[in-house]
């Protein structure tokens, strides 16, 4: 059990599209001994959208970790002074959150969450879901792949083709990034193919 006696920050950002393949990894965790404190952003807890209903995602998130999802910034602020996590994983973590996030905003729980957490030089996970990474949030990625204590789940364009900005994460790889993010070490190879 990798991550016995160890609190995991899970936050969910508004890739809706992901979300329930993404609640899988938060069960992993769980088997796998951690204990883990939900955080959702706002597009996760107020959109009602073809992938679900934000009340409905609320509800299973505190079914799966037995917790009340944090969903306001002032719930999420004590996460620093406290010491509260060992690490903050951010999936999916989307172009918006990403921007944000590199440019010092701090306007939602899961910001607040980040910031609050790096104060204490703790790792932050981010497995990154945007169409537009490889579009003006390339810059944001780049930014952030220098940030001391932020590492990156393993990333690809998921479809070259279609959507050819649109970079994913191998959520398959989360719990792995995570375990070596807690030894501060970054996963690689970092780029990988879909394809």
């Amino acid at each position: 059990m990798r991550f016995a006696g160890k609190k995991i920050g899970f936050a969910l950002t508004g890739s809706l599209c992901t979300l329930r393949e993404t609640l899988k990894y938060i069960e992993d965790f769980i088997r796998e001994g951690a204990e883990v404190y939900p955080l959702v952003s706002p597009a996760v807890k107020n959109i009602n959208s073809r992938f679900g209903q934000g009340q409905e995602w609320l509800k299973k998130v505190k079914e799966i970790t037995g917790k009340e999802p944090i969903t306001l910034i002032e719930e999420a602020e004590p996460l620093g002074p406290g010491k509260l996590l060992d690490v903050l994983v951010v999936a999916p973590c989307t172009g918006n959150t990403l921007a944000k996030l590199a440019n010092g905003i701090t306007d939602t729980a899961v910001l607040m969450g980040i910031k609050a957490h790096l104060r204490n030089q703790r790792p932050v996970v981010l497995a990154i879901s945007t169409n537009d990474g490889l579009g003006i949030n390339a810059r944001n990625i780049g930014y952030l792949l220098s940030v001391k204590n932020i590492y990156f789940v393993p990333f690809g364009q998921d479809n070259p083709t279609e959507k050819v900005n649109s970079l994913v994460a191998r959520m398959d790889l989360l719990l792995d990034t995570t375990y070596l993010a807690l030894q501060g070490k970054q996963i690689q190879p970092l780029l990988i193919s879909y394809v």
